[in-house]
């Protein structure tokens, strides 16, 4: 394994790694709303459904990229 490989793979578990991934996926909020504004205006059950369980599964990413973070920080006694 090369040395940028493994420094890639490292990354996804810093800290700065979980904030861009916590930024990535708050972001598909704004695809979410977009898709449930449409929805409504096209009283579109069927999409406005699938804009409800894509909203679930940013909340459910955000909440476990959270934990991770929480994870990172129990060791660092500033974060608490």
């Amino acid at each position: 394994m090369s040395a940028m490989t493994k420094k890639a793979k490292n990354f996804k578990k810093s800290k700065t790694g979980l904030y861009v991934s916590i930024g990535s996926t708050a972001f598909g909020v704004l695809g979410v709303a977009k898709q449930a504004k449409l929805a409504r205006e096209d009283n579109d059950t069927l999409r406005l459904i699938d804009a409800a369980v894509s909203a679930a599964a940013i909340v459910t990413g955000l909440a476990i990229l959270y934990r991770e973070l929480k994870r990172l920080g129990d060791d660092d006694v500033l974060l608490g």
